[in-house]
Formats: C-alpha cells, structure tokens, sequence
C-alpha cells in the first residue's frame, strides 16, 4: 500500500498556471455524474475561454458510483499524465474518493504535477495529493456542479489561484465574520469536516501542524459538528494550529426553532485555543460564488472586532 508520508510544507510543488485556451480534464472520482450537469459545467468552463475534455465513461455507473474502481482511478491517472491536459477538476463529490487512496500510483502524480481541484468527498484526494505528493491542491468549484449553475462561481479567485497571482487577498461574501480575534500565518489546508476526521487513524491522516485550517460541510447537525471537532481536538489535530477558517457550513443546523447557533457551538469547541478563528467563508458547499482555496501554501488570516481578512501571501502557481 502507498502511504502518506509527512511532508515539509515548504517542498510543495506548485502546478503550472492555467491560461486561456489550455485544456481542463473533467474526472469522476466519485459518484455517479448526470451528463446534463455535465454538459452545462464544460458549457460554461468554454464559455469562460478554456477548452475541456473528458473520458465518455465517465457517466458509467456502478451502485452510486462513477463506474468501476478500475475504471475512476484509471481515468485520473491518465489525465496527469497527458500532456495535452493542464488541469483537472472534479465533476462532482458524492461518495467514493476514498477507494482511489490505496490504488493511484503517486509516481504518476509526481511526474507530472497539475491543478488538481475540488471539494467535498474529493478532500481526502486534495489533501493525499497534498501531503503524499507534495502538490499545491486546489479546493473549489466542480465542473457538473457550480460551474454548471449561474453565479456558481467566484472568478477573482478562481484567476488569482490559478493564474499566478503573486500575493492575493480573498474577496469574501458579508456574512463572513470572525468569532475568536488574533492575527497568524501558516499553511492553508484541510476541506470538507467529515471527510477530514474520516482520515483519522488511517495511513491518509491529515497533516495540520502550523497550518490555516479550512474546514466546511454540509447538512450535518451542530451536535454533529461538535462531535468531529472534539475528536480533531481530543486527537491533538489542533494543537498546533494556528488559525481556522470555517465555511458557510450550509444546512447545518439543527431545526428552525434551536436557541443556539452554530457559531456558539463552535466556538464553544475551539473558541480556548488560542487563535484567530473565522465563519462563513463561501468555498466548497455553499449557495453561490464559490471561491477557490490554494491548499499548500502561505497565508494570513487576521481577524479584528469580527472583521475577517485572509491573505495568500504567494503565488499557488508556476507561470
């Protein structure tokens, strides 16, 4: 079995930029891809100036799959390795990622680094990449999911991510806010919750040390939430941590007539550590423009009086 091993953060190997016209591979890793939410994703991925391609199996369909095993690994190998492909983005999550961690073939991904970007289930592949591969990872919109709705997208910082912005702060949506105040940098990192604290006690187990720690997910319960973050923290994932970021958390609530709210949970859990920690930025689930996260390198997030800041202090990218 291929292992994650730990990585130094400061040997990250940034992809080359994406430009106009570049070709974008399209890969299922997951669940099963409806070719009409296809369709309208490669639609507006042209209509945004790239070119993209995909493999016709990837609409195959095994249970709630996308297709076989053999099939989704076969797929995201391949597209690493043509040379004719620039980047690769997830169709879509579901479930199913996690079957590919014991079967791709890292040399492969070594070989031949790309923007390799998504969220949600596609999180335990962001952040193996991440440290297994050493590779700038890229959490954010899916190409049969926000790209194939309007306002699916937030494009400042799909083009700062992508395109070799040198230094770049995240525009972020009003609702954002700051629950505990402090300033840190480290490296960006993490993804969907659940898939995070699904990696706990496995040879794929994240790597949060010195890290701005994003963490997001969807319909799960406060108590749910609480729960994964006691066990990040009774484990010791957050103990060297210097700052976390939470996303919109979309439908993660516990029923219209609670008397708390999510932030006060959470800050219940984390609100003693020590450092800065902020709410509701839109990457990954989240209603619209969805913003793209470089995973794997430098940022700072600073938080004064609930107002929220978070600057990527290097380029994501090689141009």
């Amino acid at each position: 079995m291929t292992q994650a091993k730990n990585s130094n953060h400061s040997s990250r190997r940034k992809p080359p930029a994406l430009r106009s016209g570049d070709t974008i591979g399209i890969v299922a890793p997951a669940s099963n891809v409806k070719q009409a939410d296809l369709d309208a994703g490669c639609a507006a991925l042209q209509a945004a100036g790239y070119q993209t391609f995909y493999f016709d199996s990837i609409t195959d369909q095994d249970l709630y799959f996308a297709g076989s095993l053999d099939r989704r690994v076969e797929e995201l190998e391949t597209m690493f390795e043509r040379d004719d492909i620039r980047a690769i983005v997830c169709a879509r999550g579901g479930y199913g990622s996690n079957y590919l961690l014991d079967r791709v073939d890292l040399k492969k991904i070594k070989a031949h680094p790309k923007i390799f970007l998504g969220y949600s289930d596609s999180t335990s592949l962001l952040t193996y990449f991440a440290d297994g591969a050493n590779l700038v990872t890229f959490h954010g919109p899916m190409a049969a999911k926000d790209w194939a709705h309007a306002d699916g997208i937030d494009v400042p910082s799909w083009q700062s991510a992508l395109c070799h912005a040198e230094r770049w702060s995240v525009a972020l949506n009003p609702d954002a806010h700051g629950l505990t105040d402090g300033e840190a940098e480290g490296i960006l990192y993490g993804g969907c919750l659940s898939i995070l604290v699904a990696s706990l006690g496995t040879p794929y187990q994240i790597k949060t040390a010195d890290t701005i720690l994003f963490l997001e997910d969807i319909a799960a319960k406060p108590f749910q939430i609480d729960r994964m973050l006691m066990q990040l923290k009774l484990g010791g994932h957050l103990d060297s941590v210097r700052g976390i970021v939470f996303g919109e958390m979309l439908d993660c609530v516990q029923n219209a007539n609670r008397s708390y709210t999510l932030e006060e949970v959470v800050t219940r859990v984390v609100g003693d550590l020590g450092i800065p920690v902020a709410f509701g930025i839109r990457s990954g689930h989240v209603t619209a423009h969805n913003i793209t996260l470089p995973f794997g390198v430098k940022a700072k997030l600073l938080i004064r009086g609930g107002e929220v800041k978070l600057t990527i202090l290097e380029s994501a990218v090689e141009p």
